[in-house]
């Protein structure tokens, strides 16, 4: 199977969700109330960016009032700044097409959203990851800080319009990918590299284990569920665990498959065979890089480590329950995968335009243990 398919990147980069949008009712102040609105969300998107599409469509029966738009699934606020795909994966154990969600533009749940000012809080949040996964990669995040302003808006308005073209020429001269399974990382273009800065080593394909970053989603439900289009909605995000951690491989592990992958990141759930490499999970709080030196005034994921913590980290308590969890489906971009896939080739070709890989992850629970908390 080839590292790269560019068929493969541009099913993910055209993929997208058929969206049905209702304006919640208290915010209706017409008769007769406004019918909602179709359109369809990219896949590898972010829903406050078709606040443009939507709000003229619902403009004319809003009340007084500023507006603070955010969306809701059966009551479920939605936090913005994971990719729509990655939410509908997640929250649609069996696929609802069109997905029906409602739009506020009032009365905006502070409790349990970071508030999102509009493209510039998605913009700073996607730059935000993107510097994250570098440091993953790489060991710094020099390339994405050091780029223009220009290129910088050139790769936001790639991923906002769909321009994977534009966005590929762009991305390849942060020297972040593709992967291999001599754990180097190959660049597309090698001319006209950004340079590290002066005292900074350079990771590189230098026989440090390759990091892989990885966001983890893992929703419990039923043990006994047979039916997924059963399984009781998400009302509260304490009932799913987040995972943000990297998958490490090291060079003589060569070939790895998404199996192997998976073992290394919820070992508890794979405990009947051998793992090959038995990680812990994060502690309760931890980050990226949080024990490392790095310095810089712009951390690793600024932004997001401020609204991660709104999501529950599966801690060690939480994973003796994993002993008695079974998976009931993985899905990356909507797929299940077949689970002896080479690992590099999911990276490669299914992973975000911020190059984290996003993974959801159902586990059966007896009906006393229903959530890791």
């Amino acid at each position: 199977m080839e590292l790269c398919s560019k068929e493969a990147v541009k099913y993910v980069w055209e993929g997208a969700i058929p969206l049905q949008i209702h304006l919640h009712e208290s915010e209706v102040t017409t008769l007769p109330p406004p019918p909602p609105i179709l359109v369809l969300g990219s896949r590898i998107g972010y829903l406050p960016l078709l606040v443009p599409l939507i709000k003229p469509h619902f403009s004319s029966t809003l009340p007084p009032g500023t507006d603070t738009v955010w969306f809701d699934y059966k009551g479920l606020p939605l936090k913005w700044y994971i990719p729509t795909g990655v939410l509908f994966d997640l929250l649609c154990a069996e696929p609802e097409r069109p997905w029906n969600l409602t739009v506020h533009f009032r009365g905006h749940p502070g409790d349990v959203l970071t508030p999102c000012e509009g493209e510039d809080s998605v913009k700073w949040s996607y730059i935000n990851s993107l510097k994250e996964a570098a440091y993953i990669i790489n060991g710094n995040c020099k390339n994405v800080m050091n780029m223009s302003q220009a290129d910088q808006l050139e790769l936001w308005q790639s991923l906002v319009k769909g321009n994977m073209d534009g966005y590929l020429r762009i991305s390849s001269r942060l020297k972040l990918g593709p992967l291999g399974e001599d754990c180097i990382v190959r660049s597309a273009s090698s001319s006209a590299q950004p340079r590290q800065a002066i005292g900074e080593p350079d990771f590189t394909g230098s026989g440090r284990p390759c990091r892989i970053p990885v966001r983890l989603y893992v929703r419990n439900i039923s043990e006994d569920l047979d039916d997924l289009e059963d399984a009781v909605p998400i009302d509260n995000w304490d009932r799913i665990s987040y995972i943000n951690r990297p998958v490490e491989i090291h060079k003589e592990e060569g070939h790895l498959s998404f199996k192997c992958a998976m073992k290394t990141l919820l070992p508890k759930i794979f405990f009947e065979e051998p793992l090959v490499d038995d990680h812990e999970f994060l502690r309760e709080g931890e980050t990226v890089g949080a024990d490392s030196s790095y310095g810089d005034s712009e951390t690793i994921g600024g932004s997001w480590n401020a609204q991660a913590e709104e999501i529950p980290f599966a801690g060690q308590p939480q994973v003796q329950l994993l002993k008695k969890s079974k998976i009931k489906m993985i899905r990356i971009q909507g797929i299940e995968l077949d689970m002896d896939i080479p690992f590099f080739w999911v990276v490669n070709n299914l992973k975000n335009p911020e190059y984290f890989l996003h993974i959801c992850v159902f586990i059966g629970t007896s009906t006393d243990q229903s959530t890791f908390r």
